[in-house]
């Protein structure tokens, strides 16, 4: 018998290949969906986990007898070594430096994004764009230096001794201008994102540009602005150094922002660096107050989705 020989088509070889080409794709995206899906259970259970300690530790500051609901939110008094448990004188300083901060940060932040968006030159915005990115690198820790060496002197020759030298103005001040390139960059995306068509059926209108700005374009991408808004107010709600350098470090119920005072994050950072002893109600405090600053911002969050959701506009 004579042996037969082979004989593939070139078609038929060129099919072959792409069937083994699909056939990879097919792994590989197999591959990267597995691994989008451990990196979004991964980051459920990190929050469950938190959750769940900062849940477990506060229970035990809620156990014991002397600590009542009544006392941790109807007092303005924070000593719990002397057993006095109201949050209040916390909270107090922690809304108000981030009042001042978002009252400084949202008129700058969204007037930069306005002018990014619609005024800049491509030149223009290559020069600003990585200024605001630094700002947003620089250590929070030398905003708080600079809150305490060069924003409080300047605020003791404007209010001579009706200020004090730790203060909430001078941190809140400098937590504006930190939280100032969050703002100005989610609102600039946000302006960006709204098309083309808008604008142009504004000045085929007879709009000139500053109403188109902000008679169409503004509110076109108020959804987007507003959860800038609400990110900004988290990142000041939760920052650390700033307020613990230069706010005070003593718990204080005033909103005089002219005082010194002592906000839930500065609190959390000079008790946790002594010495404390396990499982004393000083120890446990401090795991009631992070519960506390987690369901703020939580609260925030949620508020923030809702005016996404709310505001939201659909283009096609």
């Amino acid at each position: 018998m004579k042996e037969e020989t082979l004989n593939i088509k070139p078609m038929e070889t060129r099919g072959f290949r792409q069937f083994n080409l699909k056939k990879k794709l097919r792994i590989s995206e197999a591959l990267i969906q597995g691994l989008l899906f451990f990196a979004g259970i991964l980051s459920i259970f990190v929050t469950v986990a938190i959750v769940y300690e900062l849940g477990k530790e506060a229970l035990l500051f809620f156990n014991d007898p002397d600590v009542t609901l009544g006392k941790f939110f109807g007092t303005t008094k924070w000593q719990p070594g002397i057993g006095q448990y109201g949050i209040w004188a916390l909270v107090s300083a922690t809304l108000t430096t981030s009042s001042i901060a978002i009252l400084i940060a949202l008129p700058l932040g969204l007037a930069s994004a306005v002018y990014l968006s619609e005024y800049a030159t491509q030149k223009m915005r290559s020069i600003l764009k990585p200024i605001l990115e630094i700002l947003a690198g620089i250590p929070t820790v030398v905003y708080g230096y600079f809150a305490l060496l060069f924003v409080t002197p300047i605020l003791k020759t404007i209010f001579k001794d009706g200020i004090q030298v730790y203060n909430m103005l001078s941190a809140g001040l400098v937590m504006g201008i930190m939280i100032l390139p969050l703002i100005a960059s989610m609102s600039e995306d946000a302006l960006s994102a709204v098309p083309r068509s808008l604008r142009e059926g504004a000045y085929a209108m007879g709009a000139t540009k500053l109403e188109t700005s902000l008679q169409v374009v503004l509110p076109a991408a108020l959804s987007g602005i507003g959860a800038a808004v609400i990110v900004g107010i988290s990142r000041a709600v939760g920052e650390t150094m700033i307020v613990a350098v230069a706010a005070g470090a003593g718990p204080n119920f005033s909103f005089n922002p002219l005082d010194a005072a002592e906000t839930m994050t500065g609190h959390i950072a000079r008790i946790s660096g002594g010495d404390l002893s396990y499982n004393t109600i000083d120890y446990t405090s401090l795991f009631a107050i992070a519960l506390m600053l987690f369901l703020v911002t939580l609260v925030l969050n949620l508020i923030s989705q809702w005016v996404v959701n709310k505001f939201r506009e659909q283009y096609e």
